[in-house]
């Protein structure tokens, strides 16, 4: 029977893909890549344009999207497997006290693997991870064939069936070649189908919380042949190069398939385009054939809906291929949020300006569900952001900016936007660069040398002094900068 009691706790659908960059939407310009359901979410729902992640790598980024957290609480600044989750106030665990049915499915990528999080549940495929592929170093419990439930579901099907049978490295950015098996064997589409198994065996009495996490776009780039081929002719325009990136190779970092930076042939270059195109158009698919089966369990108007992505992916931007830089294909994300029955009064349509970032999704779902959000929680609800304020007052005040960071060995860098202006510090170099969004959203030239910048960037370089004053990394005295102090890609506080 369906239910339409708004006075009841909705339902919450929290979808997340891997390394899908902020542009790569229909309804956001993008010339080629197709995104039906997805821009039906935003049409029908809100866009937040200006939405980032802090720490753009997978662990960190999902370490502020459970916790509500910034990266200086939560305590990852860098990527590191292996460091153990623990953390009080959890947004799965929330909802649980709060009286939801708890589920995930698909990537998790925290430790040890099989942590719930506060989940009552969780179906797990974190990929191809390195460090629980080696044969010699772990324990049997943390090996892939104890942890991953999609392999374990792949060999059933297949059997002798694994995550290299393609060839392709998980970080392999340049390089692609289609779905090697029937589709319905592809993870993409298993993720969507362990959560519709979940929609028949939830409990009827209790609205849920489901995270449906997948794991691509991220490579490796196998879309199914069928989503290829939607690309084959396409006109992909070639990346944007700025002034201030590499314009030569000379180590041919570009020729490697896992590579970071470097000038990829442009066939190799075009065809890993159109997978990662390919991949994404797949994704949204699969996204509609669970809203659709949402609908016919009579949950659809019962349930608010919040899609994004943990990170960007670069490539091919000024030279350069996956995530963890600065720049807007790496850090920008889409970031949507539907409500199918009309219970949050969102704005239909509306693009919201204002920066958001993935501290921001716990505190925004336990809002439309009415829980209370912990103390602990950096982030804010952004609901005020996407509410229809015709004839109403005006937006309440909005942070003025967001300091992002990765650390990352020599690319070690801090960064501070607020969706006009973009000011990064290379802590191990001191480099800076400066980018005026407004007029330069490709960031093609690096105004860091500009005369009549140079106010603007002082103005910046001031709160990122203030941003980093007291951090262990001594990055700040409180009136400088100080480049070349060891960066750490986790806090003390959180290490074992």
């Amino acid at each position: 029977m369906i239910s339409n009691n708004k006075d009841a706790k909705p339902n919450i659908l929290l979808i997340t893909v891997d390394q899908m960059r902020f542009d790569c939407l229909s309804i956001a310009g993008h010339p080629v890549v197709e995104t039906p359901n997805l821009d039906e979410l935003a049409r029908t729902g809100v866009r937040f344009d200006r939405a980032y992640s802090a720490t753009p790598t997978c662990v960190p980024a999902r370490a502020a999207i459970f916790t509500g957290q910034s990266q200086v609480h939560h305590g990852r600044v860098g990527y590191q497997d292996r460091v153990p989750w623990r953390y009080e106030h959890t947004m799965p665990g929330e909802f649980a006290k709060a009286g939801y049915h708890t589920q995930c499915v698909g990537k998790m990528h925290v430790y040890p693997a099989r942590n719930l999080m506060g989940f009552h549940n969780v179906v797990l495929h974190d990929g191809y991870l390195h460090h629980n592929r080696n044969k010699y170093s772990i324990p049997v419990r943390e090996h892939y064939d104890e942890v991953d439930d999609y392999l374990h579901w792949l060999r059933q099907q297949v059997p002798g069936a694994d995550l290299t049978d393609l060839g392709l490295d998980c970080n392999s950015s340049t390089v692609a070649r289609p779905w090697h098996l029937p589709e319905k064997l592809h993870p993409t589409n298993w993720v969507v189908s362990e959560s519709i198994d979940f929609l028949r065996r939830r409990d009827p009495d209790k609205p849920f919380f489901l995270w449906m996490s997948f794991v691509r776009p991220h490579s490796p780039l196998d879309p199914p042949q069928a989503y290829l081929d939607l690309y084959k002719d396409a006109d992909i325009p070639e990346p944007p190069v700025g002034d201030w990136a590499l314009q030569s190779d000379p180590a041919l970092d570009g020729l490697s398939p896992y590579t970071s930076k470097g000038i990829v042939p442009k066939q190799r270059l075009r065809h890993a385009m159109a997978a990662y195109y390919a991949l994404i158009t797949h994704i949204d698919h699969q996204i509609g054939r669970f809203l659709q089966v949402l609908a016919e369990y009579g949950e659809k108007e019962n349930t608010v809906i919040l899609f994004t992505s943990d990170h960007g992916e670069l490539m091919g931007d000024h030279h350069l291929f996956r995530k963890s830089l600065p720049y807007e294909g790496s850090s920008r994300v889409p970031f949507i949020v539907n409500d199918p029955g009309n219970r949050l009064g969102l704005e239909t349509g509306k693009v919201v300006q204002e920066v958001v970032e993935m501290r921001d999704i716990m505190p925004t779902l336990l809002d439309a569900a009415g829980v209370s959000v912990p103390d602990s929680v950096d982030g804010c609800s952004v609901l005020a952001l996407a509410a229809d304020t015709a004839g109403k007052e005006a937006v309440p005040a909005w942070r003025a900016y967001l300091h992002g960071e990765h650390s990352q060995g020599m690319q070690s860098n801090h960064w501070l936007t607020d969706g006009k202006e973009k000011y990064i510090w290379y802590s191990q170099t001191g480099e800076e660069q400066f980018f005026l969004l407004t007029d330069d959203p490709k960031e093609l030239h690096n105004a860091a040398l500009d005369e009549a910048c140079l106010d603007r960037i002082a103005y910046w370089r001031s709160i990122l002094i203030r941003e980093l004053e007291g951090r262990e990394e001594g990055y700040s005295d409180g009136g400088r900068l100080i480049a070349g102090r060891k960066p750490l890609t986790v806090l003390s506080h959180i290490r074992g």
